[in-house]
């Protein structure tokens, strides 16, 4: 066993993981900021193996639960719905929500994300060359889409870009918990006054929830706050990220770019593989509950256990070549989006999100390119979401009707 490196650690490209990519598989040690000591899970057959064992919590209040950062540990007794809750509980509350994420209902709703897509592009395209990619195109995208799906007014998704971000990627705990105190309040006005309108209120899934779960006593009105809180940071600032980040890749693998121009029923393949090459949601943190026998290694009741998403998607067993963007390849098998109970009941939406604003973006712009050198290009810390700040894009010209569409 190799002495434990330091977990997490910046990525120095932004489509490729860190230093412990370089770790033996299919486990390792690592030391996190606080000098505890957890398990690296790096390869994916093994990470497979374990996202599926009922002898890992996801509670953060338990006992030798990892916690990456000093940030992250200031929320370390608030413990999050959905994600940071064990069955029955979590199960209880993803039937709550399931019939909001189905591929039935993401496929309905394909038309509204183009069109806010066309609305966002016509709006940078009106600004003129250059443009901050992230704040005139990847960060309201999600944040538009998942507030209509939330049933939140429109002209509120500004307050939430807002204060997800600071939630998300404050380096003080206490802007942190404020941002997220922020968000509580504002929810738990919201659902009051859906809980007291006539009849059904809105179409959201919030008012559903209301309606379906809360007026019937099944739930109540902290766990919706919760419920809603964690959807709207899943649902947002991941999917920003990979929209940004997915752009950036192409622009650096033009080859790549071009095979999708020439081919656009390529896109839903090309969206899996470039889910399983970046994967921004680099940790998934667990804590066993027992002792776990798993490739010749024993983890602990009490040991902290870390899934590295963008380590395990390039594990060469599982995927040759794992270090080449591959349209071709098979790819749907990767832990982007974790696996097993929690994986993300966003998937499939985050799926469409970036299928048409990639399409779409290319083909309104075909000559876009980056406005600063790559290497000029801040990248987001690795305590948090993977991907940029800012993406500072450049055009000439806009697709003509001679053009065609990626």
């Amino acid at each position: 066993m190799t002495q434990p490196v330091a977990f997490p650690q910046d990525r120095t490209c932004p489509y490729h993981p860190p230093a412990y990519e370089s770790l033996s598989r299919p486990l390792s040690r690592v030391t996190l900021y606080d000098g505890l000591e957890a398990w690296l899970v790096t390869g994916h057959a093994a990470a497979r193996e374990l996202f599926v064992d009922r002898r890992l919590s996801s509670r953060s209040d338990r006992p030798g639960f990892p916690i990456p950062s000093a940030r992250l540990a200031g929320f370390r007794e608030a413990v999050p719905a959905l994600i940071g809750v064990d069955d029955p509980e979590h199960g209880t509350q993803r039937r709550m929500l399931i019939p909001g994420f189905t591929a039935k209902r993401t496929a309905a709703l394909r038309p509204r994300i183009q069109e806010t897509v066309d609305q966002l592009l016509d709006a940078m395209e009106a600004e003129g060359s250059p443009a901050d990619l992230v704040s005139a195109f990847t960060l309201p995208l999600p944040s538009i889409v998942i507030s209509a799906m939330l049933g939140v007014p429109y002209a509120d998704h500004e307050f939430f870009e807002v204060q997800s971000r600071r939630l998300l990627r404050s380096t003080e705990v206490a802007d942190a918990m404020d941002a997220r105190f922020q968000l509580e309040e504002y929810f738990g006005k919201l659902i009051d006054r859906k809980q007291h309108e006539r009849g059904h209120g809105g179409d959201g899934i919030l008012d559903e929830l209301v309606h379906n779960q809360l007026r019937e006593g099944k739930t109540d009105r902290a766990e919706l706050i919760a419920l809603a809180l964690v959807n709207l940071a899943g649902g947002h600032e991941t999917t920003a990220n990979m929209i940004s980040l997915a752009t950036f890749t192409l622009l650096q693998h033009p080859e790549r770019l071009a095979e999708l121009r020439a081919d656009p029923a390529l896109m839903p393949t090309a969206v899996e593989e470039l889910l399983r090459f970046l994967s921004v949601s680099d940790w998934l943190l667990r804590v066993a509950t027992e002792d776990i026998e798993i490739a010749g290694t024993t983890i602990r009741a009490g040991d902290g256990v870390v899934f590295s998403t963008s380590v395990i998607n390039r594990d060469a067993d599982s995927f040759p070549n794992p270090d080449v963007l591959d349209w071709h390849r098979s790819a749907r098998h990767h832990v982007a989006f974790g696996f097993g109970i929690h994986q993300c009941i966003g998937s499939n939406l985050a799926r469409a999100e970036m299928e048409i604003a990639l399409r779409s973006l290319f083909s309104r712009f075909p000559d876009l390119r980056l406005a600063l050198p790559a290497d000029e290009i801040v990248l987001n810390p690795g305590d948090t979401v993977q991907g940029m700040l800012e993406l500072p894009v450049a055009w000439e010209r806009t697709r003509s009707e001679g053009d065609s569409a990626t």
